[in-house]
């Protein structure tokens, strides 16, 4: 009987052991309940939630919703909203909030999440998150974001350690860049009319692993303004492949 409940015991380890890290989605949404008769305020968030590896899977998540909750929170304490219900309410709430002093000030308050895992190897995750907001003003704001982990332990990987080595990259990255929006190599990277801080060329905050190459990525007021748009420049991985640490 003890050799069966050891037998038992191991299996069920052993079983464990080679369970692999999975994704989910799931969808939250909340809506106003003031009457209005369109452009109803809403927020609805879909997000990868990994599963079956503990502690990997809760470092991820805990990740992406910090992200999220950046992005959708607005109320001043941050402990009211610990999960994805209570941040899409946290939202709605500061809309109603907001409404009942301005009543004649605000309509159309809307918020959308869209997450998927972009990229996925024994290496890297690349979880990409599609947001926009509107909270009044001209225009609303959309944008990506790229979240790097590693699939082993969960931790966040930053930007700037997929390189063996950023200085060079950076300088590849320039002169492609320039060649492709068509900006002199004698020029100052702003010559054309784009932003970039202090006239210097940088790597944009998000840089996307996808299944065609590294993608990086300006979001709108990053290296142009809003009316410029988003830029962006896309390497197959076989003409950057040598600097990069993971693949």
């Amino acid at each position: 009987m003890k050799h069966y409940i050891l037998s038992a015991f191991l299996f069920l380890v052993l079983t464990s052991c080679h369970k692999e890290l999975a994704f989910e989605n799931e969808t939250f949404e909340k809506e106003s309940t003031i009457t209005c008769k369109k452009d109803c305020p809403k927020i609805t968030i879909s997000v990868p939630v990994a599963k079956n590896v503990p502690i990997v899977a809760d470092s991820i998540n805990k990740k992406v919703f910090s992200v999220i909750k950046e992005i959708v929170y607005f109320e001043e304490d941050p402990s009211k909203a610990n999960d994805y219900k209570s941040l899409a309410a946290s939202f709605i709430t500061s809309y109603e909030e907001m409404h009942k002093k301005f009543p004649s000030e605000t309509f159309g308050w809307e918020g959308k999440i869209k997450g998927n895992v972009e990229f996925e190897s024994d290496q890297i995750i690349n979880i990409k998150l599609d947001h926009y907001t509107f909270t009044g003003g001209a225009h609303g704001y959309q944008g990506f974001r790229s979240l790097l982990f590693d699939p082993k332990t969960g931790k966040t990987i930053f930007t700037h350690q997929i390189f063996k080595n950023e200085k060079e990259f950076k300088a590849f990255a320039e002169k492609e860049f320039r060649a492709k929006y068509k900006i002199p190599e004698n020029l100052n990277i702003n010559a054309t009319g784009l932003m970039f801080e202090n006239d210097k060329f940088q790597l944009p905050q998000n840089i996307f692993y996808t299944n065609k190459g590294l993608l990086l990525y300006y979001n709108s007021y990053e290296a142009a303004s809003y009316a410029d748009g988003a830029k962006e420049i896309l390497f197959p991985y076989e003409k950057v492949s040598k600097y990069l640490k993971y693949q």
